[in-house]
């Protein structure tokens, strides 16, 4: 494949890495639903939840860390260091995930050995906000995987030994 061609695949990957990694940070970060159960009332927000905000952190942190890659020129002895940051964010992006999907189960189905009712019949435009941002933030992990091969394919190649 020509490096015209390989320079555009990544750059199309990371701008739509950063399209979903902003989407499923803003998601998040405005999810919010006042709920009333019984003479009680509640609000659901994500801040509520340590797993939801790092999963607003580090797609935040992600997004900014994709603008700035897609400045970094293919020819640039940078580009190794781009590489390498791309395993630690698709790494990030799998872990915030995790924590936050762990989370979202709970809050979904609860927990009857632990005593913890679900809340999604309570609040239900809220756990709609949270899998919307939740499908982004998979899209994104996904994107980054495929960005990560590319960037390394790209790494590789300039290695004309062995």
């Amino acid at each position: 494949m020509e490096d015209s061609s390989k320079r555009i695949i990544g750059l199309v990957l990371r701008v739509l890495a950063l399209g979903a990694t902003l989407t499923a940070a803003i998601v998040m970060g405005t999810s919010k639903e006042r709920a009333n159960l019984y003479a009680l009332s509640f609000e659901a927000n994500y801040s509520d939840t340590p797993a939801f905000k790092y999963f607003v952190i580090v797609n935040a942190v992600v997004s900014v860390y994709s603008l700035i890659a897609l400045f970094v020129p293919s020819e640039s002895s940078l580009w190794r260091l781009v590489a390498a940051l791309d395993l630690l964010v698709t790494l990030m992006l799998t872990s915030c995930i995790s924590a936050a999907l762990a989370i979202a189960q709970v809050g979904k189905n609860g927990n009857s050995m632990s005593g913890w009712l679900p809340v999604c019949n309570q609040v239900p435009d809220y756990c709609d906000h949270v899998t919307m941002a939740l499908a982004a933030g998979f899209a994104a992990a996904i994107l980054y995987l495929m960005a990560l091969t590319a960037s390394a394919h790209a790494a590789l190649d300039e290695d004309d030994c062995c």
